[in-house]
């Protein structure tokens, strides 16, 4: 009887999910014009030295207004790690498998485990591995030498988002020289084609230089200065139309590849790592492509890069960027009178555009994506993933995240061996991390916990998509996992109830304990874990419906009535609105990011925002805080709040003319993906949230207040 509730509970969950699905994305589309919706926000005569990425999602060429990287800009790939030598005195033997030499379970002092003798090697351990710049190509004078930024007079620019054609036409020395750029859509390698003058009478030629890698972010991550420290060995024979080399640069390898059309040629200066392209006609065209040994990425057939035709790469190009723009979902707010819907309908238009250059690759991206380094040295973050790879599952672009999602199960071995070390089971997934599955060392590194429930997270999106055994299976030892963890970290206290102790908040402002959003998604976590195991036909884990019932309560203002109170960082934090009102907002995100939760009331939820909204100190917060606090207004019926958040107008709330997030440590796309989510949940909806005429251009975050006028299809509702 048991087992044929539970087969009846699977499938009616199917049928309610398809159905969400069906009745609030596909089933309306309403046709919208997508190419006028982009084609709005269309970059132009940015200024020279604004790099705007060319992108993939795993491969990205930034390029200045030069079309190449005459001025500043990076060639990144998510498989471009890189690590320095060890320091002297240590060997591999040295290095620990999960980050840190803590042994036995957390305390509230946190990760000190690096003796005064071992600092050389958690220096190393931060800084490696970091991501690497592959390849500069610039524009230079006929003998190789720079030109100058002041001898470049720009006359026009213009990023075509619809077709991923970059185009660029500026003055040099006199002579008109017009560039177009593009980044294949199935293959880690950009093509270039100029036209000027100059090209003919040996004045102006590209140059390819291979870099040793930094961790510093400049206008090059690359060093040109030490070409003893790395190989460039040509592969092919030097036969004037194209070259193959191999990169080797310590533990990175890969291979280029450089071809041109019938007017040029190619020479190659191994010794310093240089490549020149020159044509004897006005009219050059080119490629190069970089290649690792494990991509996970398609790349170029033999054809194309022995016939190279850059009017066909153009063309490609723009198929499969009108295919991406024509699929999931779009949004149309354009016959609003809110005075802000185009910086709105811009803020997602172009985060669209980057997160699909930059965050649609083998691995998640870091703060930065492939834009540069940062402070992380490119690393990813396990807490951030949420924000760089979630939103595509609420606009319908599931099969994007799905490359980078399969670092959970890359990882399963190291985050087991990481919970076994520090006293617990399961497995505790690491934070700021390359390929390795490795932490970089930080105090906050095992007591950051609301990376944890994550990947369930993760998994209930991807049902959401496709609610097959298949899936359940996919992830269900991932699920299983990081649920005995979840169960195996609380500590049952006096008062006979489980303590999240020691745990360091989202906002990471100190060590505490019971922080509000963790138990909220701690509770949210272990229930959909065993809803997953039901799925599969298990019974419940007893302990883990334990914990979760006896779970502290979420804390909230101390001494205050019921019927006023709202919640705060901690049980230990009670001035959270006193001296903790700063950095992430983390009481916004227990009915916003996550799914209405047994111990979570709705009304303290709703006056929560509210007063986060009136007291928080907006100029000191991250840029994904912003949609964190407008899906947690949206949810608790607050939809005038959700828009003023959204379009703050604090600094960190700013987005450059590229559309980056921009005022936060770096180029922060986590903002970019936030709003992204919030705007899918504010526009598509979510489970049980209010009916809206949609023929009236209302969507259930927006007032229905007659200025925001929104047309929309193919969003999935959130959970």
């Amino acid at each position: 009887m048991e087992k044929m509730v539970r087969r009846l509970r699977m499938r009616w969950s199917v049928l309610v999910i398809v159905g969400g699905i069906l009745g609030m994305g596909w089933a309306e589309a309403q046709n919208l014009d997508r190419e006028k919706i982009v084609r709005r926000h269309t970059l132009e005569n940015l200024p020279m030295e604004v790099e705007i990425p060319l992108g993939n999602g795993e491969f990205c060429f930034n390029v200045d207004g030069t079309g190449v990287q005459t001025l500043r800009g990076n060639t990144m790939a998510h498989w471009g790690w890189h690590s320095f030598p060890l320091p002297e005195g240590f060997s591999e033997k040295d290095i620990p498998a999960t980050g840190t030499f803590q042994q036995g379970r957390n305390t509230l002092a946190g990760d000190h485990s690096f003796p005064p003798e071992k600092q050389a090697l958690r220096q190393w351990l931060f800084d490696n591995p970091h991501r690497a710049d592959l390849v500069r190509i610039q524009w230079t004078r006929g003998d190789g030498t720079a030109i100058p930024p002041e001898a470049i007079r720009q006359v026009s620019r213009k990023m075509d988002l619809w077709t991923g054609l970059h185009r660029c036409e500026w003055i040099l020395d006199g002579e008109t020289v017009v560039v177009e750029t593009v980044v294949g859509m199935e293959s880690d390698a950009l093509a270039v084609q100029v036209h000027s003058p100059l090209l003919a009478v040996g004045k102006l030629i590209a140059t390819l230089d291979f870099p040793y890698p930094t961790i510093i972010s400049e206008a090059y991550c690359g060093n040109f200065q030490v070409p003893e420290k790395h190989r460039t060995t040509l592969l092919s024979k030097n036969d004037g139309d194209g070259v193959k080399l191999r990169r080797n640069v310590d533990d990175l390898e890969y291979r280029v590849q450089v071809g041109c059309c019938e007017a040029g040629k190619v020479a190659v200066q191994p010794e310093i790592h240089r490549v020149t392209i020159t044509s004897h006609g006005e009219t050059l065209a080119f490629f190069c492509h970089c290649e690792h040994p494990t991509s996970l990425h398609f790349q170029p057939n033999a054809e194309e890069r022995e016939n190279f035709d850059f009017a066909r790469w153009k063309e490609k190009t723009a198929e499969k960027w009108v295919e991406y723009w024509k699929s999931g979902a779009a949004v149309d707010f354009s016959e609003s009178t809110d005075s802000r819907w185009r910086e709105l309908e811009r803020r997602v238009v172009l985060s669209q555009y980057l997160m699909r250059s930059n965050s649609a690759g083998s691995w998640p991206p870091a703060e930065t994506g492939l834009l540069g380094t940062d402070f992380w040295r490119g690393q990813f973050h396990g807490e951030m993933i949420y924000w760089h790879l979630a939103h595509y599952a609420l606009w319908n672009r599931w099969e994007l995240a799905q490359p980078a999602l399969k670092c959970y199960a890359r990882f399963l071995p190291t985050a087991r061996q990481l919970a076994s070390q520090l006293g617990y089971r399961g497995a505790q997934w690491p934070k700021s991390v390359g390929p390795e599955g490795r932490s970089a060392p930080w105090v906050g590194n095992q007591v950051l916990l609301w990376k944890q429930p994550h990947p369930i997270l993760f998994a209930e999106l991807e049902y959401r998509h496709a609610p097959t055994r298949e899936t359940l299976e996919k992830w269900e030892e991932i699920v299983e996992q990081t649920a005995e963890f979840m169960a195996d970290y609380p500590e049952k206290g006096e008062d006979g109830l489980f303590h999240l102790r020691p745990v360091m908040p989202p906002s990471e402002q100190g060590i505490t304990v019971d922080s509000v959003f963790d138990l909220a998604y701690w509770r949210w976590g272990l229930e959909q874990a065993n809803r997953w195991r039901e799925r599969l036909g298990k019974e419940r884990n007893g302990q883990w419906d334990e914990i979760r019932k006896d779970l502290a309560p979420l804390p909230t203002l101390p001494g205050t009535p019921e019927k006023v109170t709202v919640y705060i960082h901690s049980a230990e934090w009670t001035d959270t609105y006193e001296k903790y009102a700063w950095e992430h907002p983390n009481p916004v995100g227990v009915y916003g990011m996550i799914p209405p939760t047994e111990g979570v009331c709705p009304e303290i939820a709703r006056r929560t925002v509210r007063k986060i909204q009136e007291t928080w100190n907006w100029e000191r917060v991250w840029g994904w805080d912003f949609p964190w606090t407008a899906m947690a207004a949206a949810r608790t019926g607050q939809p005038e709040i959700a828009v003023e958040i959204l379009l703050h107008p604090s600094p960190r709330n700013a987005y450059d003319l590229r559309g980056v997030n921009a005022n936060n440590p770096c180029p922060y796309l986590p903002g970019n993906g936030g709003v992204l989510y919030a705007v899918g949940m504010m526009v598509g909806g979510w489970e049980g949230c209010p009916q809206v005429d949609r023929s009236r251009g209302e969507a259930p975050g927006f007032p229905r207040n007659g200025k925001w006028v929104i047309r929309w299809e193919g969003f999935c509702p959130a959970p």
